[in-house]
C-alpha cells in the first residue's frame, strides 16, 4: 500500500498484483481518514464504489446525498456536480468499461439516468453481502480477489452488448476520441440512427458524447502531468486552446490550470498506473 499526498489530501492506495480475469475491469483500494470535499471528475468508465469498514463515504449530487456503496455511469460529475466526502473511508473502487458494465451491473448504464445510484437499488441484498465479506477479509489482495470473483461471475451471467456497439466503443477509446464518428455506422454496416440508438441505450451516452469524454480524459491527465495547455490542445484534437478551455470547464466547472491540481486525477498514476 502506498501513500498519496497531494496538497491537503493524504490517502493510502492499494493496487492488485495481477489484472482482472475480465477485460475491461480495473480496480484500486483506498483508505482515507478524512475525505474532505473531493470533486469527482467525469471519467469514460462506469465507476463502482464498494465501501466497507467503519466509515462511510457520502456522495453529493444535484442536491441529493448517497451514502455507502454507489455506482455512477460514464461522464457523471460534469460541471463539477458530484462531490465526495467522509471520515475513515475504506473502499474498493472499480472502473468498468461501458462495454461490460451492463453485464456486470445487471442494468444498462443508461438506466442510471446520469446520476449517482445506490448499489442497493441495483443489487439488493448482494450489495450488503459483498460489503460484509469485504470487511471480513484482512488483506487488500484478498479483497481484490473477492471483488474480482464477484464481478467475473456477474459478467458471465449477464447480457453482452451488441458486437457492433462494442466495436464502435473500442474505436472511440482506442483513438482517444479522435475518430470520425459519422463514419462508424458505415463501417459496421448499420444506419446512423440504429447505431446511435443502440450505442446510447447500451452504453449510456451517444457516440459523439463518448468521443468528447474520452478526448477530455486524455487531455486532463496530460494537464495533471504538467504539460502546457497549448500543447495539449494542439495534440489532443482541439481547435485551439480556447476550445480546450471550454471543454474542461464544461466537464469539471474549473479551468485547465485548476484541473491540473485535482487529486481525483492526480492519484491515477498510483491507483491505475497502467492507464
Amino acid at each position: 500500500m502506498r501513500t498519496f499526498v497531494h496538497g491537503a489530501a493524504v490517502w493510502q492506495v492499494a493496487c492488485p498484483q495481477r489484472p482482472s480475469r475480465v477485460a475491461g475491469i480495473t480496480m484500486a483500494g483506498f483508505r482515507v481518514r478524512d475525505l474532505d470535499a473531493l470533486r469527482m471528475v467525469p471519467h469514460p468508465a462506469v465507476t463502482l464504489l464498494l465501501e466497507f469498514g467503519t466509515g462511510s463515504p457520502v456522495m453529493d449530487h444535484a442536491g441529493r446525498q448517497q451514502r455507502g456503496s454507489v455506482v455512477a455511469g460514464p461522464g457523471v460529475g460534469s460541471g463539477g456536480a458530484v462531490w465526495a466526502r467522509g471520515q475513515n473511508v475504506e473502499c474498493v473502487q472499480v472502473r468498468l468499461s461501458p462495454v461490460i458494465a451492463r453485464a456486470v451491473l445487471g442494468a444498462s448504464p443508461a438506466d442510471l439516468d446520469g446520476a449517482v445510484v445506490a448499489l442497493d437499488d441495483l443489487w439488493g441484498r448482494e450489495a450488503s453481502r459483498i460489503r460484509e465479506r469485504l470487511g471480513e477479509v484482512s488483506s487488500w489482495d484478498g479483497r481484490f480477489a473477492l471483488t474480482d470473483a464477484l464481478l467475473a461471475r456477474r459478467h458471465e451471467a449477464g447480457a453482452p452488448v451488441d458486437p457492433e456497439v462494442a466495436w464502435a466503443w473500442d474505436r472511440i477509446a482506442g483513438g482517444r476520441g479522435l475518430v470520425r464518428i459519422d463514419g462508424l455506422a458505415a463501417e459496421v454496416g448499420w444506419s446512423r440512427k440504429r447505431l446511435w440508438s443502440r450505442f446510447r441505450s447500451q452504453l449510456g451516452l451517444p457516440p459523439k458524447r463518448a468521443a468528447k469524454l474520452v478526448r477530455f480524459d486524455h487531455a486532463a491527465h496530460r494537464l495533471v502531468a504538467g504539460e502546457g495547455a497549448a500543447r495539449v490542445a494542439v495534440e489532443g484534437g482541439y481547435a485551439d486552446q480556447s476550445h480546450l478551455h471550454r471543454d474542461v470547464m464544461a466537464f469539471t466547472g474549473v479551468t485547465p490550470a485548476s484541473v491540473a491540481g485535482e487529486p481525483f486525477l492526480a492519484v491515477d498514476d498510483i491507483a491505475w498506473p497502467s492507464a
